[in-house]
């Protein structure tokens, strides 16, 4: 029977919660790295054993740390992510923030993104990381990323390889936009049209936006989802134009938020967490009665799924990286909140539990499945 581990990263370190397929009982340990911001873990798609993790230490500054047995140990990288010229142009690597492992036919590959807006690879399971030069010494960086940094960092986040084609690459920059290569890294091109951008003087402009968080589906190559800082996106490739499915969303919850989970067998279920994006931009819970929103059609309608949520006075965040699912027949999903709870539902939203409460501030949340 396969085994579940949930890897929550935190403000202040790295936690797991471990049950079997059942998903009724929890085990907890940890911390590992109490003190650490841990950015971003990514389990290995290609060998159920291999880990990838982001963090960043309060004196020692960010690094990537690499396991090999589940996250039991983790050693941490020789040569972590570094721009080729740092301080020359003012690029110096504030923090990893988001991992990504590479293509099947490449086992040992692995994508990480970066505060300022960087791509590094390791081909060697994440021992050691070099700058993909097409991206962050491309002649119209300082012109993608001129619109300057949100609250948190202008981040490199959502970085999706196509599983048809090893080469063909999307990535994306909070605030910058969504970019594509055909040609794993050399050249990049903007893909943004049809996204709103209300908070720049052209509305129609190639690139500066804000996409918060972009998913690839695992069943349908061609589909791609979107949470924005402008709302929720669906785009069907080889369009070249983003549709805002967000629309179809209630008028008084809005289609504002951070993560968006697909389904990893149908192309037309989505799941997202909105948030209040009024005014100054609060992004709690609306009205402080936190739902995740489903559509089983692709975006046309969304159901609300708040069974067991907190019914009031909760406003609470929930980051990009911090919503996730794991692949049992019927679907668990699993959210972290910046209050320290972790919530789980393992009938695919209709019903939810809270697993743990009182951990710092939770970045991330991310499932490995394995059997021993």
């Amino acid at each position: 029977m396969a085994k579940i581990s949930v890897f929550v990263g935190t403000r202040k370190g790295l936690f797991v919660l471990s049950s079997d397929e059942r998903r009724e009982k929890w085990n907890f340990s940890g911390p590992q790295f109490l003190g650490h911001i841990i950015y971003h873990v990514a389990p290995d798609s290609r060998d159920k054993n291999r880990m990838v993790m982001a963090a960043k230490t309060g004196h020692l500054g960010p690094t990537v740390y690499h396991s090999a047995d589940r996250g039991a140990n983790w050693t941490e990288s020789t040569k972590p992510p570094a721009f080729a010229k740092a301080g020359e142009d003012g690029k110096v690597v504030d923090n990893v923030f988001w991992i990504s492992p590479g293509h099947n036919d490449e086992p040992e590959r692995w994508y990480a993104g970066t505060s300022p807006p960087g791509i590094f690879v390791s081909d060697d399971r994440g021992a050691n990381w070099t700058p993909l030069e097409g991206f962050n010494d491309n002649p119209k960086y300082a012109d993608w990323f001129a619109q300057g940094a949100t609250p948190g960092g202008q981040m490199l986040h959502s970085i999706n390889i196509n599983p048809s084609n090893k080469d063909h690459m999307y990535a994306c920059v909070s605030v910058g936009g969504v970019f594509e290569t055909t040609d794993q890294g050399k050249k990049w091109q903007p893909l943004n049209r049809g996204i709103q951008a209300d908070f720049m003087p052209d509305p129609n402009a190639e690139f500066g936006h804000d996409p918060h968080c972009v998913v690839l589906h695992p069943a349908k190559h061609d589909r791609l989802y979107q949470q924005n800082h402008c709302g929720i996106y669906r785009i069907d490739r080889p369009s070249n134009e983003w549709i805002r499915i967000g629309k179809n969303m209630p008028k008084e919850i809005g289609d504002i938020g951070f993560p968006m989970v697909v389904h990893p067998h149908d192309p037309e279920t989505a799941w997202v967490f909105p948030m209040d994006g009024t005014e100054v931009w609060p992004r709690t819970s609306p009205d402080g009665k936190p739902s995740v929103y489903r559509t089983r059609d692709a975006g046309e309608s969304w159901q609300r799924l708040d069974k067991g949520l907190p019914a009031k006075n909760a406003f609470f965040t929930v980051k990009r990286q911090a919503m996730t699912n794991d692949n049992a027949s019927t679907i668990g999903l699993y959210f972290g909140t910046s209050q320290g709870e972790v919530w789980a539902s393992i009938d695919e939203g209709e019903s939810w539990k809270c697993l743990v409460s009182y951990l710092p501030e939770i970045y991330c949340v991310r499932v490995l499945e394995y059997e021993d």
